[in-house]
């Protein structure tokens, strides 16, 4: 399954809890305008954080896909608050998109998708970034937390 990737993956959970919304019962978890108010920022922050991440890979001129050996250790700018801006910008995306959405089941896709991130792809890239650059990777990974 190595076609899915991050933001394969990012896009199906968004196509799901939009047909969340259409089809589970009006529970709502906030009065309007107040989930357009907080979840667009989120998505807007989230996103922004991820295509900066991949800006940076791209400025790096390093492999940003998953599943293929990196090029380059990339641990500046916000490398060295999160190892994973990306998989964290993705998370605030999402916390976004449930929050404007406003179906309470659509945190629980949210949470899903770190739990993936975290236990599937962010354990590939880890074990591979140690194979390619060794003890450099693990000084990074002992100064940086993994998401913040």
């Amino acid at each position: 399954m190595k076609w899915l990737i991050p933001p394969v993956l990012l896009v199906i959970v968004v196509a799901v809890m939009i047909a969340l919304f259409r089809g589970l019962p009006e529970w709502r978890m906030l009065p309007e305008p107040f989930n357009y108010l907080i979840g667009l920022p989120l998505v807007a922050a989230g996103l922004g954080l991820a295509f900066a991440g991949s800006h940076r890979f791209r400025r790096a001129n390093t492999n940003i896909h998953t599943f293929r050996r990196p090029d380059v250790l990339v641990t500046d700018g916000m490398f060295s608050i999160s190892r994973n801006p990306m998989y964290l910008g993705f998370a605030l995306a999402l916390a976004g998109f449930a929050v404007k959405l406003n179906t309470p089941a659509n945190l629980a896709l949210m949470v899903l998708f770190v739990l993936v991130a975290d236990l599937w792809y962010i354990r590939f890239e880890e074990k591979a970034a140690e194979e390619a650059f060794g003890d450099a990777y693990l000084r990074y990974r002992r100064r940086t937390r993994r998401w913040i």
